[in-house]
Order: structure tokens, then sequence, then C-alpha cells
């Protein structure tokens, strides 16, 4: 059986994990090409020196970007700034201070990603290093910490889907156009938690930027990874940077490097099993808006057209859409134009070097001309920080990734999501429009679930400590998307007096006000899709440790919950077979609506052998081996750090 390219690159760059080929399912240890943190060094540092630890175990695998928080100029964040910016002088980490442009792009611009590395970085839109045929992944700030300290992470491999393109993009259609078609096609969680690798003969017609923008707003859409193949493209674009580079008297990568990667790319074997395959006619795509307040939601630009939505303000920042070809297609638009009485059109490089070129070839001055009002390179409105944010009422259009409501200001405002071309057109227009006409058509769906290739059951060494075997009573919660504030409140979340017995008298009170009441020690969860997901607080995973549920099964896992679980030391494991079993044994329960049915049955797991056992009956899971035991055997990844490094 072949590896995907996420396999194949994981295994590269693992450190611990099974003696087999990888696949799917599987816990590792890894040690990244590349680390990233941003404006959340600050917290990644109070958790370093938490643990114990002094000096980062390798310099040159980090890289500080202060991007976020840019334009705010009190006392605490100057402050902030400058203790980020000693702190990389002190351990020797390169810095790019406020001004430099936004972390993501700096990674790709100044080669700290390259064809078949594995790089991570402290935020959501790591995925865009897939653009280069790097694994691109995000990471919570305490893997960011055990990465400082150890040069290592843990992992666990996603599933991967397949996405076939073919065919050309027409005229006056973006890559922002096919990614926000993807969102509004497959919204349903097709692909969430995957990684995606995008093929077939339509990827070739794509440009770099273009594929930049796709792979990091594959976050938005699900995924953990974004990958494009290596070709002439990224050759072109690797020899670019390499040049720039050396001009500055920088060589991270070198010519013979690049011929290696010319001559031979990581790619998927040919017989790697694939989870599903999407396939994509980039012929049939049209420009298309997100939106209002969602990536899931969608409309052709011809019919948003015909609604004339006003609008006040319009964005052209983030890494997502503000590289040179964007600014540049939307000076095209712009040349001879004004921007509309009562809109406020923003504007914001990706990085300082993207602005000078732009400057340099008159594409800025004419953004500028036609009444760009300029903010300097970094995350800005997109996070919501900074001039220009959405006011009570107001509707924007924005060439950004993200538009969660409130995310770019008020809640009571709207915010749509489009191409760089279209944002211009409509700060010229006052309403919601493109540059061009187009058909009112999208692509059909084309998604095909594939059979999966089970490893079967494994025998586990179990290491001292842990449980070999649990049993418990099982306790189902049958709605999908348990979200964080559904396990534990906002009303708790910021009370340091909570202490352990009080946190299990108020677990899940959101999702159902009997349930701490109801359930015991040693109560088994089982529970369906997208447990876990919304904030990241970690008291949703320690509150549930307080009750003494010993482990949390489900069809599937927000991420962060994910990673924060197993970095608090809690099990969680994905069964979706089982899940879909015991959803049938409960049917007439869920049509009642309960909240949570116990049966008063028990359930056992089985960790020699990755399999748990119910009603007669029994379903495998991806093993637990060497790396996920430990995390629970010393409580967390920070005990587990400081063990390691000797100061526990």
């Amino acid at each position: 059986m072949g590896q995907t390219i996420v396999e194949k690159i994981a295994q590269k760059h693992m450190t611990e994990g099974p003696a087999r080929p990888l696949r799917t399912g599987d816990f590792l240890s890894i040690r990244p090409h590349r680390c990233m943190t941003h404006d959340n060094t600050s917290a990644v540092m109070s958790k370093f020196k938490g643990i114990g630890a002094k000096k980062v175990k390798d310099s040159q695998q980090l890289t500080f970007a202060l991007d976020h928080d840019i334009q705010n100029q009190d006392e605490a964040n100057l402050k902030k700034y400058l203790a980020i910016e000693a702190f990389a002088k002190e351990q020797g980490v390169d810095f790019y201070p406020a001004g430099s442009g936004i972390g993501h792009q700096i990674m790709v611009e100044h080669g700290y990603v390259v064809p078949g590395s594995f790089v991570v970085a402290s935020d959501s839109h790591s995925n865009m290093y897939g653009a280069l045929g790097a694994i691109g992944t995000p990471i919570v700030r305490t893997d960011a910490a055990a990465v400082w300290a150890t040069g290592e992470f843990w992992w666990q491999i996603p599933r991967s889907i397949q996405v076939v393109l073919e065919g050309k993009l027409p005229d006056g259609v973006t890559g922002k156009d096919v990614i926000i078609t993807l969102c509004g096609l497959y919204n349903h969680d097709e692909c969430l938690n995957a990684a995606v690798e995008f093929t077939g003969p339509g990827v070739g017609s794509l440009s770099m930027d273009a594929r930049l923008s796709i792979s990091n707003m594959t976050t938005e859409w699900g995924p953990l990874v974004g990958w494009f193949p290596v070709d002439v493209i990224t050759i072109q674009y690797l020899r670019g940077v390499h040049r720039r580079l050396k001009a500055m008297g920088t060589e991270r990568f070198s010519e013979k490097d690049i011929e290696s990667w010319e001559k031979n790319p990581a790619v998927p074997d040919a017989d790697a099993i694939y989870a599903a395959r999407i396939t994509l006619d980039l012929g049939q795509v049209t420009p298309h808006v997100s939106g209002p307040d969602t990536v899931q939601a969608m409309q052709s630009l011809a019919e948003i057209e015909r609604k004339k939505v006003a609008i006040q303000k319009a964005y052209l920042i983030s890494c997502v859409n503000s590289r040179l070809e964007d600014l540049a297609a939307a000076a095209k638009v712009l040349k001879g134009q004004k921007v509309a009485s009562g809109v406020k059109f923003y504007l914001s490089a990706a990085s300082k070097w993207v602005q000078e070129e732009a400057e340099r070839r008159g594409i800025w001055q004419t953004l500028m001309d036609a009444g760009a009002q300029p903010l300097p390179s970094g995350c800005g409105p997109c996070i919501g920080l900074g001039v220009g944010l959405l006011e009570a009422g107001e509707v924007g259009i924005s060439a950004t990734n993200r538009n969660f409501k409130g995310r770019m200001g008020s809640r009571d405002a709207k915010c749509y999501l489009a191409s760089p071309e279209v944002v211009a057109a409509s700060a010229v227009a006052g309403y919601i429009r493109g540059p061009h006409e187009f058909a009112n058509r999208a692509p059909q769906r084309a998604y095909i679930e594939l059979a999966s290739a089970s490893g079967g059951a494994e025998k586990v060494e179990i290491l001292a400590g842990f449980p070999q075997r649990v049993r418990g009573r099982l306790v189902f919660m049958p709605q999908d998307n348990v979200n964080t504030d559904a396990i534990y409140g906002k009303d708790y979340t910021y009370r340091d007096e909570m202490t352990p017995e009080m946190m299990a008298k108020v677990v899940m009170e959101n999702y159902d006000p009997q349930f701490a009441a109801r359930t015991n020690t040693g109560d088994v969860i089982v529970s369906q899709f997208n447990f876990g997901t919304g904030s990241s607080r970690e008291q949703a995973v320690t509150c549930l440790k307080a009750k003494g549920i010993p482990l949390v099964i489900a069809a599937s896992f927000s991420q962060t919950y994910l990673r924060n679980a197993f970095n608090n030391g809690f099990l969680c494991i994905e069964v979706p077979e089982f899940v879909a079993r015991v959803r049938e044994q409960f049917a007439t329960e869920i049509a009642a609506k309960q909240k949570t049915v116990i049966p008063g049955d028990e359930i056992g797991i089985d960790f020699t052998s990755s399999t748990i056992s119910w009603r007669g009956e029994k379903f495998t899971f991806p093993a637990l081996g060497s790396v996920p035991q430990s995390l629970v055997i010393a409580g967390g990844v920070e005990n587990l750090v400081a063990k390691r490094l000797g100061v526990a």
C-alpha cells in the first residue's frame, strides 16, 4: 500500500512513531523544518519559560514575525514587542519587526518554506505553505513551546482527499474564485480536518500567487493541509526567491537544491489510499462572492450584482490576497477611476517587499490615485485590529480569508469575501459588482467517497503507567458540533478560583444542565462529528478530567480540541464506524431530542489491540503508540517536555 504526500513527508520528518510505513490515524513525533510565531510569540515565551526551558533547541528552526496588532502604539503592546525582539536576539532567532509583513508571506518570500518540508506556525493559515509543495499546518501555542524546547511536537496523520483540477480558468477568474467555489460547493464538512492534495492538469495553469491564495484559504474550507505539487511554476518562483535573497546576502537554499526539487519532487505514490476525491473543472468556475458572514454560503457575481448590495468599506489586505499579482489586478480595474463617495477602500501589502515592488512598478500609485487608504503591512482589520473596522450597520467587501460575524468589527455589520478585482470594482461602484460580466453558473458537485483501507487491529506495546484496557458506562451525546462553551461555559472560563471539584459540577452545563448529576466517574463519553468545536479554551478538556471521565470517543474532533486534549494528557479516539452504530441503536432517543442518552451498559476499550467492544461487536481505531501514551502518562506535553529537559 502506497503513501499519500502527507504520509511521505511526515515519514521524512518523524523522530518517533510506528516502525512500519505511516498511514492515516497514526500518532508520531515530528521535527519540523521551520516553526513561525507572530504576536503570540509572547504567549509562547511564557509557556516555554513555564516548562523550565532556558535555551531553544535549534534557533535556525524558528522565525518570529510581528504582524497582528502592529498599529497598536500603546505602551503595553510596544513593551511586548520589545520583549519579543530581545528574546529573539538572546536566542539567535530570525526576527521580523512590525511593518516587515505578514508572517506567512515572510515565510515563503524569505525562503523558509521549501518543497518536501514540514513547516508549522502557531496560526491557522499555515496551510498556505502547501502552495510550495511543503506540508504546512497549524499548531497551538503549547506545541510551539515544545518545538522551541525540544525541536519536536506530536501530530496525527489526517485522512487525505484528492482535488483533481481540470481545464483552465477563464479570463477574469482568479484563484480566490476557485477556493470560494470549493468552500461553497463542499460546505458540509466533507474536508474537515483532512489533508487536501491538489492534482490534475489544471494545476499547471495556476500562478504561484493563485496557489498561495487557494492553499491559504483551505483553512476556512476545513482541511489541515492544502498541498500543491512541484512543477515549473514552483521552480520559477523558488529561483526568484533565491536570486532576491542572494542579492541581500542570504542563501537559505542553493541552485543545486532547486535542481534537485525540479528533478525529484516529492509526490504521492500511485497506489496511495485516499478518503475521497473531488473533481473541479476550472473552465466552469466564474467569479463568486462568499457570505455574508460565512464562507459556506456563496453567490455568483452575476446573481449578487442584480441585488446591488451597497457597501461602505472595501479591503485589499491580508495573507490571502495582497500579493503583487493581487495588487496589479486591482490597479488594472481602478486605473483612471475613483473610489465611490461614501466608500472607504483600505489597502495593505502582504509584505514590505511586495509594497516596494508595487511602488517600483507604479501599481501602488495607481491604487493611491483611485483613493485607497494605505495601512502598514500586517493583519490589521482582517483580525479586527487597528484602523478601518466595520461599524454597526455597515457592509464590507473584502479580499481577506474570513468573514465570520464580528471578526472585522461590529457583529451588527455584514462582510462578504471576493477576489481583488471584485473588491476594486465594488469600491468604485459603491455596491458589490465585478469589472466584467459573467454567466450566472457554478460547477457541479463532483465528490466521491473512496473505500478506506483499514490497517486492521495490531498489537500495541503498552508503556508502564498507561492503561491496557478501560471499561466504563456509555454516555451518548447525540449532537454534532458540541462546542467548548457547551462543555465548559464562558461564565467559568476566567474564574481562577475554580477547583477541580467545582469544575466537575458544571461540566456540560450549557449542553445539558442535568449532565453532571447524571454522570459518574469512569463513564465514557461517545459523541458525533466535530466534538469540541469553537474556542480554544483548555478547560473544556480539564473539566472532563476533573469529572473523572477517562476518555471521549467521537466520529471526529475539532483539531484544536484534539491537540488541547492530548496536550493535557486526556484521551480522545476517533471511531466514526462505532459512533454510527451507536446512533442506529438510539434512533428513538435521538428522535425524541434527548440531550444525553445513558442506556446503562458498558463499553470496553482495549489499547493493546486498538479495539472497542460493545453489545457483542468490535470496532478498531488507530493505534495509540508510544507518542500519545507518553503524553497521557506525563499528564500532558508541558510535563513531558519538562521531564525530557530534566527540569521536572
